[in-house]
């Protein structure tokens, strides 16, 4: 995905019609971001930002990904499944081990998510605004009910 291609709010940024409105369980949400590609990591910094949600953290790979996994404060993460070399598959692993709400992002589809989460909520590189904050919302009520 390049910049161009990155996710950004529609319709001229959260003060048009972009769903950041009273009531949004995503306003305030701390996130934690681990993504290995820079462009698309500032992408999504700023996009969930321009949505109300508070980035936690970021990570461009797996030992500051675990180390944020285990010992950051946020509410719901997302997370590539391909960091480089390695797999996201601790990080995963901590993180549900906390009981908070995740979801994968991909270009692999569900055959490239970690055996122990192939039911878990993805979306699929390159995603859009809407898919990506639909996920988040899902995973916060899905975890909510439980």
């Amino acid at each position: 995905m390049s910049v161009s291609d990155a996710p950004t709010p529609r319709s001229g940024g959260a003060s048009g019609d972009a769903p950041q409105r009273p009531g949004d369980p995503l306003l305030g949400r701390r996130v934690l971001i681990v993504e290995d590609d820079p462009f698309i990591a500032l992408a999504l910094e700023e996009t969930l930002t321009d949505f109300g949600l508070i980035v936690a953290g970021a990570a461009m790979n797996v030992p500051q990904a675990l180390a944020l996994a285990q010992n950051a404060e946020f509410d719901l993460a997302l997370l590539d499944v391909n960091i480089g070399q390695d797999r996201i598959d601790p990080v995963a692993d901590a993180i549900h081990a906390r009981s908070i709400p995740f979801v994968f992002t991909t270009g692999c589809g569900r055959a490239g998510l970690p055996e122990a989460y192939l039911e878990q909520a993805i979306v699929e590189k390159p995603f859009y605004v809407e898919e990506m904050l639909r996920a988040l919302r899902a995973q916060l009520e899905n975890h909510r009910d439980n």
